[in-house]
């Protein structure tokens, strides 16, 4: 079958240059003699239309250079279209990027783009809103939120607003059931993970696959600032967790596998999915999807 390529752009992702990225896609795609079109990612973030113009123009790649955000708005408009998905990580975080082990050189990405090795992937679904791969409830979310605010995009942006929410962070009272259980606790922040990540080799999660059809819940729970940043650094730095279902650095951060949870959120706690704010709820259901999408990954 003869591939044909749409590449979208973020120009306010990251922080990389984008004339120089336009040029090098240009000349690369044109060298495989693949048809293909540029586009700029929508300010309204609504690709509804995107479905039937894949179908119409018989597009086989959508080709994604942005962040882990610009990922979950195209991509959650495909459901039941049968596209292959490429990554060109320019985002402040690639988070998905980095789990799928994708170079964040637009050269090196290119080459696996076009050496067409596409695998299933899995997301979630959040009150029926898609996930590539992270929401959290929180103090992470309140950093997306305050970040998305911001003049300036970036690590160095993003790092800031770290900074200063943690200073400022509270806790949450949450009811979390998964696994026929049942856990009441209050919490500086929860995160669902299909990846293992916030970005940037931050690990959350460390048990977590895009592909293995299960979610990883994070639940990092009261304590005080000093306890919280000693947990977070050994959390980030743990690397593996041998038994899924272990409460560990002295029950400070709880670590759980599922398919599917519901979470009650009686204080509203704020809401990210895929590191852009969302409007948060009072009840959350949330379900794996299974082989949501298929990945252009470099080959094992």
């Amino acid at each position: 079958m003869t591939r044909k390529f749409i590449y979208f752009y973020n120009p306010i992702s990251g922080t990389k240059n984008k004339e120089a990225l336009l040029q090098l896609i240009q000349e690369k795609t044109t060298l495989q003699n693949i048809p293909y079109e540029i586009l700029e990612t929508y300010a309204s973030k609504d690709y509804s239309h995107l479905p039937e113009k894949v179908k119409k123009d018989g597009i086989t790649d959508i080709i994604i250079c942005g962040g882990d955000g610009t990922v979950n708005q195209v991509v959650g408009s495909l459901k039941d279209v049968t596209v292959n998905i490429g990554i060109i990580p320019m985002g402040s975080g690639n988070g998905l990027a980095m789990a799928a082990n994708l170079p964040m050189s637009p050269e090196k990405a290119l080459e696996i783009i076009f050496d067409n090795n596409p695998s299933p992937v899995d997301g979630f679904y959040i009150n029926n809103q898609f996930s590539c791969m992270l929401c959290g409830l929180g103090f992470d979310a309140q950093v997306a939120h305050d970040f998305a605010l911001q003049n300036k995009r970036g690590l160095r942006t993003y790092v800031q607003q770290t900074v200063k929410n943690f200073l400022s962070a509270i806790h949450y009272p949450f009811i979390i059931q998964l696994n026929e259980q049942e856990i009441r606790t209050e919490a500086f922040f929860i995160s669902i993970a299909n990846s293992n990540q916030f970005g940037n080799n931050v690990t959350i999660a460390p048990k977590a696959s895009i592909s293995d059809g299960l979610l990883d819940i994070v639940i990092v729970r009261k304590m005080s600032k000093l306890r919280t940043l000693y947990s977070l650094l050994k959390q980030v730095k743990m690397g593996q967790i041998n038994n899924t279902t272990k409460r560990y650095h002295e029950k400070d951060i709880l670590y759980m596998q599922t398919k599917q949870l519901h979470i009650d959120n009686p204080k509203h706690a704020p809401l990210h999915i895929d590191g852009d704010p969302a409007t948060t709820a009072r009840h959350f259901e949330i379900i794996i999807a299974e082989k949501a999408f298929s990945l252009l990954q470099p080959l094992n």
